[in-house]
């Protein structure tokens, strides 16, 4: 039989297997709270009297006994008759519990243990013991005096546990997480000087330096006011220390002087090493989004113009293929500077010995990805030969970057997204192996790109909030851009009424993102496209930011828009491939072009069965559109 749990961090309750015991009365409860206070020792029949009544009635002894035999049968239903109790025993001349599983005694071992783990345990933990509370502790019975001393020391361990789960935040600089658990903390007691020290501490270390002295200077108030006591020597140096903005009060940025101090002074300012550091710098602050994934663009064509210009071709591949940095879009934000950073790779390569060497590897991968939305032979070229590379050199980074250059040359025709499918699957697992984070994320939001288009919402749901979780525990702000738009066309593919407010709301999110390549133009085509997918007139307002859509947009709006149409470029290759094919059919259908619908319909035909859309926007599936 399951064993029984009891709980007193609120409401004296018992269960098995996760169904409530029935314990009859508030004297039945009274009993259980009593022994589990007395943590497995025998409680005397007298002193079980005295506690549970202010004036015994004359049987106060045998209405106890009753109750014990009532609470055994619960607690034991298939004891046999007669046989001694194994839980509720008696005990010379009193009774004891004999519990294992109490919520209050599982509390108390997790907050002890919890000081001695690594932060991110810590806090699961804390999160875990929190958790078990539902109330004041032990119920009904918090104010009778043979709860007291117990009902004290658990409050009070509770209240340290949020300011240790608010240290454990802290150290690992979620700062602006434990912001509102300690305001709330300290509006429910006010005299808790380390939790006022925490509150001024996060908030200095979210930027909030005059919102940080404030907390200090209120709590001097409260605790002079009310308690008629000075601040303790923490609380005072604290205040001295954000006054002074003492670089210890954030680690992080005290460890980066110091590391930055000791680089300058080591490395020679001439020293080609210098090259490498900044582009693994660069790396590590594109992932960041907006104003460092600009800042990273615009310095890393910079660094590689400066390795060139060393005349070592070794030390360039190496300066051009440390940027490993994931991409999902297949559209470059810089085609300019992917064409001279493509240029530099090639001049690279020929004046490389011509062995199949890591270095050659990633210089292919570069020019596989910076090629990205070009239709031209070498991309897809460069991305075979990367792959073949780096599976021969059973590197799992490796592996990773040159597939993410295959992903990129994945579009060159319509019907390709079981392909991307796989291809996600297989860097998914290769990172979650070999744990390179961001390498996950690409996995997972290849996954949703694909499955979208398959028409698998359900598994795409799942990616779309794994890669959600790890954007969060890792601080990757560009994947809410990806799964804010995934959702939003989610809201388009099952027809719900409020898909164009979702495009609306993920558009904003393109704001200062720093992807002008998946910014210009998206929101008007997508608006398109749901218009388009409820038959709807296309309403096409030229004012608008068109980007490079416009091509196919301005047609919509031209009186006579036959030559235009039949003017039309293939789409490039990129993830609006058939999309763009779409809305061509559409247009196509609208002026009644039979040779552009056949032109359209050829292109469209290898994905039949699939949703025409790119992870981002939809026009619908792409068989009514062939039809």
């Amino acid at each position: 039989m399951d064993e029984v749990t009891f709980g007193v961090l609120g409401p004296v309750t018992a269960e098995r297997g996760g169904e409530p015991l029935a314990l009859r009365g508030p004297r039945h409860r009274a009993v259980v709270a009593r022994l589990i206070v007395a943590r497995r020792r025998v409680v005397s029949v007298d002193r079980l009297v005295d506690d549970l009544w202010d004036e015994p009635p004359p049987r106060a002894v045998g209405a106890l006994r009753t109750f014990v035999g009532d609470l055994r049968q619960v607690l034991e239903p298939e004891r046999p008759r007669r046989a001694p109790a194994r839980l509720l025993v008696t005990e010379g001349v009193g009774y004891a519990l004999r519990a294992e599983a109490v919520d209050a005694w599982r509390f108390d071992s997790i907050v002890t243990a919890a000081s001695q783990l690594p932060p991110s345990r810590a806090l699961s933990e804390l999160d875990a013991a929190l958790g078990l509370w539902r109330g004041p502790v032990y119920g009904e019975f918090a104010e009778e005096p043979w709860s007291r001393a117990e009902r004290t020391r658990l409050t009070e361990l509770r209240l340290r546990a949020v300011e240790q789960r608010a240290e454990a935040l802290l150290a690992l600089d979620r700062a602006a997480d434990a912001v509102p658990d300690l305001d709330a903390h300290l509006a429910e007691h006010p005299w808790r000087e380390d939790a006022w020290r925490l509150l001024a501490l996060a908030l200095y270390r979210t930027g909030r330096q005059a919102d940080a002295l404030a907390v200090l200077r209120r709590a001097r108030a409260m605790l002079i006011e009310h308690l008629g006591v000075d601040p303790g020597p923490r609380l005072r140096r604290l205040e001295a220390e954000v006054l002074a903005q003492d670089p210890r009060l954030d680690p992080p940025a005290q460890l980066w002087a110091q590391a930055t101090q000791a680089y300058d002074r080591v490395v020679a300012a001439g020293a080609r090493a210098r090259l490498e550091s900044t582009v693994g710098l660069l790396r590590n602050l594109a992932v960041t989004g907006g104003s460092g994934l600009e800042a990273a663009r615009q310095h890393r064509l910079a660094a590689v113009t400066a390795a060139e210009e060393t005349g070592d071709p070794e030390l360039t591949a190496r300066v051009i293929g440390a940027y490993d940095v994931p991409a999902i879009w297949t559209r470059s934000d810089d085609p300019e500077m992917a064409r001279q950073l493509v240029a530099a790779a090639e001049r690279t390569l020929t004046a490389l010995p011509a062995d199949a060497s890591s270095t050659r590897c990633r210089l292919l991968a570069t020019i596989a990805l910076e090629t990205r939305g070009v239709r031209t032979p070498r991309g897809p070229e460069a991305a075979r030969e990367a792959e073949r590379i780096a599976r021969s050199l059973d590197d799992p980074a490796l592996l990773a970057f040159a597939l993410n250059g295959t992903f990129m040359q994945s579009c060159t025709a319509a019907g390709l997204a079981p392909t991307r499918d796989a291809i996600g699957a297989e860097v998914l697992a290769l990172a979650t192996r070999h744990d390179l984070v961001t390498y996950q994320v690409l996995g997972h939001l290849i996954r949703v790109q694909s499955l979208s288009a398959l028409g698998d919402l359900t598994t795409a749901d799942h990616h779309a909030s794994a890669v959600d979780r790890l954007a969060e525990r890792h601080e990757l702000p560009l994947v809410g851009v990806f799964t804010e738009w995934y959702r939003a066309l989610r809201q388009a593919a099952t027809g719900s009424p409020l898909a164009e407010a979702a495009y609306q709301a993920a558009a904003t999110r393109l704001d200062g993102a720093g992807m002008p390549g998946l910014e210009h133009g998206l929101l008007p085509l997508a608006l398109l496209c749901l218009r388009l997918a409820h038959g709807l007139p296309p309403d096409v307002d030229m004012r608008d930011d068109w980007g490079p859509y416009r091509p196919w947009a301005e047609p919509f709006a031209l009186p006579d828009a036959r030559e235009a149409l039949r003017a039309l470029p293939e789409p490039p290759p990129d993830l609006l491939y058939e999309v763009l094919c779409c809305v061509e059919a559409a247009l196509a259908l609208q002026l009644d072009d039979s040779v552009v619908l056949a032109r359209t319909r050829a292109r469209l035909r290898p994905a039949a069965g699939q949703l025409g859309g790119g992870g981002l926007i939809t026009v619908g599936p792409v068989d009514r559109w062939l039809s």
